[in-house]
């Protein structure tokens, strides 16, 4: 069992991170703040998708205005992500922002970082402190001697506590980089001297293949350390599909409960039935019916008893025909046909 690293207690609009809180999965749209329909479309399918904290991206006075009319029509914590003008900040706060995404460091003097934070303050809205390896000060790259683990540490704990000396500690931050083990060791270091959230992603990680591989095996290592509040699966592709990795990580860790995980064997010369098209059909099916149990889908009869005992109810293929399978004990042998709909009516009505 994972032991969580305690952390400050954090309010975002109506949900708390930090203090021992679940660790809660964050995306980001890919519409344009600006349009309001589109953008408030595609919050709604995250929601159902399982999305907890949704930002965007407010590059224009449009897009921080534009956030009022957002908020009255979604149901979960709305972040701005704000880069190089503090008035957007400022606008953004304005318009009803659960949370700030800012970088001190590229939106201008301490004075604009004061007014940042004062109307921050003033609007009882957290701060979160993002760093990225791509951004890192040159002065800090020059004594690390390149972009480093140590170098981005330091970067976020200057903002840290530039905002501190300012008088306010509702923060969450961020370390970010695309390479996997440096953004591992960021945050085994500054996990020893932040009392504040943890937000967790590997930046830019990629397509859908290389983004879900850096980011399981980066957010794996970081979370298995008890590091970590809030994470996001940045992937160049659909939202929706970072929302379905940031789940199965969390379930695979330990970290979180409910939703059914379906286990399959990869297949081979003795299965006789489209076993990668029924597992897909399968996962599809599941993921919207409401228990916490292991379904696992089998190729054959000779090994799926055995190998579906650790799953709750599993189904195995034979030639024409298959099993039902609860607890690797034979239930029953149905058509081929009918094993789809023979699994889904025990899902239904497991709990009668």
């Amino acid at each position: 069992m994972i032991t969580r690293n305690e952390t400050k207690k954090i309010r975002i609009g109506d949900r708390t991170i930090g203090g021992g809180s679940p660790v809660a999965i964050q995306s980001m749209t890919n519409t344009r703040t600006e349009d309001v329909e589109a953008t408030v479309a595609q919050i709604q399918k995250l929601e159902q998708a399982g999305c907890e904290i949704i930002r965007c991206a407010v590059p224009t006075m449009e897009a921080a205005e534009a956030f009022a009319k957002i908020k009255k029509q979604i149901h979960i914590p709305l972040v701005a992500d704000i880069h190089f003008d503090y008035r957007l900040a400022i606008a953004a706060i304005e318009n009803g922002a659960d949370k700030i995404r800012i970088n001190p460091g590229n939106i201008g003097g301490a004075e604009r970082v004061r007014a940042v934070v004062e109307k921050a303050k003033e609007a009882h809205v957290p701060i979160r402190v993002g760093v990225n390896s791509g951004s890192l000060e040159k002065h800090l790259v020059e004594k690390c001697g390149g972009v480093t683990a140590e170098g981005l540490v330091e970067s976020a704990m200057e903002k840290v506590h530039m905002i501190e000396d300012m008088g306010y500690d509702q923060l969450v931050v961020s370390i970010k980089s695309s390479d996997v083990l440096m953004c591992v060791r960021a945050h085994e270091l500054i996990a020893e001297q932040c009392p504040y959230p943890l937000h967790v992603g590997i930046t830019e990680s990629g397509t859908m293949l290389a983004g879900n591989i850096k980011s399981s095996i980066g957010l794996g290592l970081i979370l298995h350390q008890g590091i970590g509040d809030t994470i996001r699966v940045s992937l160049t592709g659909d939202p929706a599909e970072e929302i379905k990795s940031a789940k199965l990580i969390l379930k695979t860790l330990g970290l979180r409960k409910g939703g059914i995980e379906v286990v399959s064997c990869p297949t081979c010369g003795r299965t006789k039935i489209d076993l990668i098209g029924l597992a897909n059909q399968v996962e599809a099916m599941v993921a919207d019916i409401p228990l916490d149990l292991k379904v696992a889908v089998m190729g054959c009869v000779v090994n799926g008893p055995g190998e579906a005992k650790e799953a709750d109810i599993g189904i195995a293929g034979g030639i024409g025909e298959g099993l039902l399978i609860k607890k690797g004990e034979i239930v029953k042998k149905v058509k081929e046909e009918e094993l789809l709909e023979t699994l889904r009516q025990e899902l239904l009505h497991w709990n009668e």
